[in-house]
């Protein structure tokens, strides 16, 4: 019965994840109907952890419409988050363990941490121009993890019964988190740039903060999850050791995720040896979220290993 209730939980906050989205989504058209811009010179930063709030001839004027859909979008993902991790712990209560034994146990969870980093962004930073991308990623993981990721509940493998498991998917959900938004603010960087390389910027994007303050927002977000990620690595090997009589032996996903590592090193010594922002930068932060994508869910999916635990049956 507890199960049954985490799995409704887990669908309606699926379903009130997509209504934000849709909320955002007509917030962003009310925005670009309203045909307000920013000149390019002006930083619209407003409520950015990398800046104060911007002066009040630096903001673009009040829509009342847009204002109203923004809120409600924002309001619907808290009581979505609140459904969300009513689930994720029903769960926990159901299995009678922490509830991280499958692919569907670890992105809940994961996708829970996503939600409340991003509500305490909005609400503490008022980032809430985050709201249409975070939603949207909150809408298709979720409905992924309820539809096709799901599996009843079972006892824990063997191997998993590890304080170390417990410790090494923690440290890997927070990561996720900070590389998730670190990786969605640099795609609204290039989506920003464009329209400040053609002069001025139109609709939603002048709520933004410009181009430069994004650049710098994902920067700090990946590279506070970096080493994070570096003891996810490091916890995981601690918990082989226990698990298997090895701390490393090149599993698929132990592989994938020093590939993970390597890229965001890369751009964490590209960016603060040789200086690179902007563009490049952008570009190779999206890769490592690409890359932690498909080691976190394509891997078990796709590839045999010690560490399949989807549950999915093949």
């Amino acid at each position: 019965m507890i199960a049954y209730y985490s799995s409704l939980a887990m669908v309606t906050s699926a379903v009130l994840y997509l209504l934000a989205m849709t909320a955002h989504a007509a917030e962003w058209a009310s925005a670009r109907t309203s045909r307000v811009q920013a000149p390019v010179g002006e930083l619209v930063n407003a409520g950015s952890p990398a800046a104060g709030p911007a002066p009040a001839a630096a903001r673009p004027p009040a829509d009342p419409r847009v204002e109203l859909l923004g809120r409600a979008g924002l309001a619907i993902t808290v009581l979505a988050a609140a459904t969300h991790v009513a689930g994720v712990v029903l769960r926990g209560v159901a299995a009678d363990r922490a509830p991280w034994g499958n692919m569907y146990e670890f992105i809940t969870t994961s996708l829970g941490i996503a939600v409340l980093a991003y509500l305490v962004l909005a609400w503490k930073y008022g980032m809430r121009w985050l709201g249409l991308p975070v939603t949207l990623l909150l809408t298709i993981g979720q409905g992924l993890a309820v539809t096709v990721f799901y599996v009843d509940v079972s006892e824990l493998m063997p191997a998993l019964h590890s304080v170390w498991f417990i410790i090494h998917i923690i440290a890997a959900a927070a990561s996720g988190a900070a590389f998730n938004i670190g990786g969605i603010t640099a795609i609204l960087y290039l989506v920003r740039s464009r329209d400040e390389e053609r002069g001025a910027v139109g609709g939603y994007l002048a709520r933004f903060p410009s181009a430069e303050v994004l650049d710098r927002i994902s920067y700090r977000f990946l590279a506070f999850a970096f080493p994070l990620w570096t003891f996810t690595v490091a916890a995981g090997a601690i918990w082989a050791q226990y698990a298997w009589g090895r701390f490393w032996g090149w599993d698929p996903k132990e592989t994938w995720s020093l590939v993970t590592w390597i890229i965001y090193a890369g751009y964490l010594h590209a960016r603060v040896t040789v200086g690179w922002k902007g563009r490049r930068a952008a570009i190779v932060a999206i890769v490592g979220l690409a890359s932690f994508w498909f080691n976190f869910v394509g891997i078990n999916l796709l590839v045999s290993g010690l560490h399949s635990y989807s549950g999915i049956p093949r």
